[in-house]
């Protein structure tokens, strides 16, 4: 279970055989149970303690079923919330089939959860994304109070439902490297206080969308050289590394003229054999990587090569 905002929120694994080891052919309840005792008080056995709380109906069941799992969330009252100081709660489940004269049949209880309510912070706020070349780059505003942990969530629909965990931070910012450049992604950020064995989680922040744009070109090629030797000039560089890398585009400058592309597409690898040259006249050489995106990077140093 956990506290979000004003909400208690229960999750647990429903029985699929009765006792006897048969299938459950009978429709389900829930019965919720509980005790409330003083705050810093030894909690007396369970047993003894806890009483009948709140029935889910078979039809509300249905309603809250998530294949095995069943998932409620409760409410809770001002006046709950202004007690949260001066108690903890024991909290159990068990299940309820109706026999003869829909008479009860009940299940063992399940596990026991000790739980206190604690403050919850305020919701985060101003969350902003950032798009770099490597990282959807998330920064957002501490609210008030002490924050034990940020927990990052995303979708990619924007669906209350489909918004899962992507991580936790201590520090308001978080960095998001599993991404894709033009697909779309929606992002909300709560804030966590935790005391003892109890965690309660603020509501919400706003939801932001967006969708990366690659705009980063790739850097530039290194360690280009040229040569000339029987009737060509014969160029060759370092490959990048990018891991989008398109190829390369290859410019000469005569003197006296401008740059221009050599290669109508981009080159596929690092190396480019120059036979348009002519005797007594000096060129020189520059290349630039391209990435999918059609970003193209600063030019590399150029090289001078006299044809002679």
């Amino acid at each position: 279970m956990a506290q979000v905002g004003r909400n208690l929120q229960f999750s647990f694994t429903l029985p699929r055989l009765a006792s006897d080891g048969e299938r459950l052919t009978k429709p389900l309840e829930i019965e919720f149970v509980r005790a409330v005792f003083p705050a810093g008080q030894p909690s007396p056995p369970p047993t003894q303690a806890l009483s009948p709380w709140i029935t889910l109906g078979p039809d509300d069941v249905q309603k809250h079923r998530r294949g095995e799992m069943l998932g409620w969330t409760l409410t809770l009252s001002d006046e709950e919330l202004r007690a949260r100081d001066q108690s903890t709660i024991l909290f159990a489940v068990r299940t309820l089939t109706r026999g003869f004269r829909r008479r009860p049949r009940a299940s063992e209880l399940s596990n026991v959860v000790q739980f206190r309510l604690l403050e919850v912070l305020r919701p985060v706020e101003n969350l902003h994304v950032r798009t770099t070349a490597r990282a959807l780059e998330l920064s957002w505003s501490a609210p008030p109070g002490t924050v034990s942990t940020y927990r990052v969530y995303r979708s990619a629909t924007g669906k209350p439902e489909s918004f899962t965990a992507r991580g936790e931070t201590s520090q308001p910012g978080w960095q998001d490297s599993e991404f894709e450049f033009g697909r779309t992604y929606f992002f909300k950020v709560t804030a966590i206080t935790k005391e003892g064995n109890s965690a309660a989680e603020s509501d919400d922040s706003e939801i932001v969308e967006v969708t990366p744009q690659d705009t980063f070109p790739p850097t530039a090629p290194q360690g280009l050289t040229a040569v000339y030797t029987t009737r060509a000039v014969e160029l060759i560089w370092n490959a990048n590394p990018e891991p989008d890398l398109s190829g390369y585009n290859l410019y000469r400058r005569g003197a006296g003229e401008d740059s221009r592309r050599l290669n109508p597409q981009p080159l596929r690898t690092p190396i480019f054999r120059d036979p348009a040259v002519q005797q007594g006249k000096s060129y020189a050489y520059r290349v630039t990587a391209v990435d999918l995106a059609h970003n193209e990077s600063p030019p590399s140093r150029d090289v001078t090569v006299e044809i002679r």
